[in-house]
């Protein structure tokens, strides 16, 4: 599944929809008359691999690589003490919503670097940590990214369900690179799909979601779920001063289709300015969100105000913390970080992001500054 073609100066092949190879044309006229069109594009050092979305570098992550799928925030696997374990199989988003929370998409000031996590490797690391948490898992992929870029998605999906220990499988996604064809594959293994539609006028779609959104598209493809095996919870997040009027036509949108199967058909979200995300104007307070939640529960007879329970998440042991806050460790840098400023060390089979300027290759002497959920952070000292 190669696609190639011109770009000013540069050749360029685009794999599986998601990876971009990248050589010089004179560089890649030049390979070409010692080795194959198959062996310039893997083995040649002479190009450099995008995420067709972003246009960012994207690292490939496989067990040869020798990073950690533990201790990242950004992709691998997140355990937070519950029988649902985050899958996070890559990073980056065709999306550049003006309420984004990592600040993701082609436009953000603060991402210099992408990943993409081998299956296989995922998998393997998966199926370890469902083991010792024992059996009625959901995997949820979600992540700093829309998942249905991911190449792998129903390899993914059908070797979640696939394994012993999971009950569960959803997955959190914008609907705008969904296919039938991608549904139909998936409706034996995929048992809910989290739907984010935050507006249904396209104006403001386009607006909110900082881009050209294909609006009839994920409506229709909301649909076609809805009316598959799958479940579908539609999520919105309600803006406030920007999409309040959406919310009650979403509400009505969604109980016309026929989401919620199995578990609710809504799961409105409340804006919440994050450290590193984009900055709305008018944030709102808890009490007047879930004041107004219960008007519409009662308004529209559906359930709206919801908690763990009702998705079946309960609590379970926590994979150890092998590291502590204030610990101090000298490790050599192993790859370039997801942010400015940011580096990727290895200590005790984690993954550890360290705010340093020294490159990759170097060694790099740091105290762990966050342990939380098992995600870890440290600071050069």
């Amino acid at each position: 599944m190669i696609t190639e073609y011109d770009a000013g100066n540069e050749k360029v092949f685009l794999i599986r929809r998601l990876i971009e190879v990248r050589f010089r044309k004179e560089t890649y006229e030049e390979l070409l008359k010692k080795y194959s069109k198959e062996q310039v594009i893997q083995f040649a050092e002479e190009k450099r691999v995008l995420h067709h979305a972003t246009k960012r570098n994207l690292h490939y992550i496989s067990r040869e690589s020798q990073i950690p799928l533990l201790g990242h925030a950004a992709f691998g696997l997140i355990d937070r003490g519950t029988n649902l374990i985050q899958v996070r199989p890559l990073t980056g988003c065709n999306l550049c919503c003006i309420f984004c929370s990592v600040d993701e998409g082609r436009e953000s000031r603060t991402k210099k670097n992408d990943y993409i996590v081998d299956p296989d490797y995922l998998l393997e690391e998966y199926r370890k940590i469902a083991e010792f948490k024992g059996g009625g898992i959901e995997a949820h992929i979600d992540g700093q990214a829309e998942p249905f870029l991911y190449p792998y998605i129903e390899e993914l999906v059908h070797g979640l369900k696939n394994t012993r220990e999971t009950e569960i499988v959803s997955i959190q996604t914008n609907g705008t690179v969904i296919s039938r064809d991608m549904i139909d594959s998936l409706e034996k293994s995929l048992d809910r799909v989290n739907l984010s539609i935050s507006a249904l006028d396209g104006a403001l779609a386009d607006r909110i979601y900082g881009v050209k959104y294909p609006l009839r598209k994920v409506l229709e493809t909301a649909e076609y779920i809805a009316n598959s095996r799958i479940d579908l919870l539609i999520a919105p997040v309600w803006l406030p001063g920007i999409n309040d009027h959406e919310i009650p036509k979403i509400i009505e949108f969604a109980l016309e289709i026929g989401a919620g199967k199995r578990w609710p058909a809504l799961g409105i979200q409340k804006y919440i300015p994050y450290r590193g995300g984009r900055k709305l104007r008018h944030v709102m307070s808890f009490r007047s969100f879930y004041s107004r939640l219960r008007e519409w529960e009662q308004e529209y007879g559906v359930k709206l105000l919801l908690s763990p329970k009702d998705f079946g998440i309960e609590k379970r042991r926590r994979l150890p913390s092998l590291l502590r806050k204030g610990e101090v460790y000298f490790a050599r840098i192993a790859m370039d970080g997801r942010g400015y400023g940011e580096r990727i060390a290895v200590v005790k089979g984690r993954a550890v992001t360290v705010i340093t300027g020294k490159k990759p290759g170097s060694g790099v002497r740091f105290v762990i500054t966050r342990v939380k959920d098992g995600i870890y952070l440290g600071e050069e000292i």
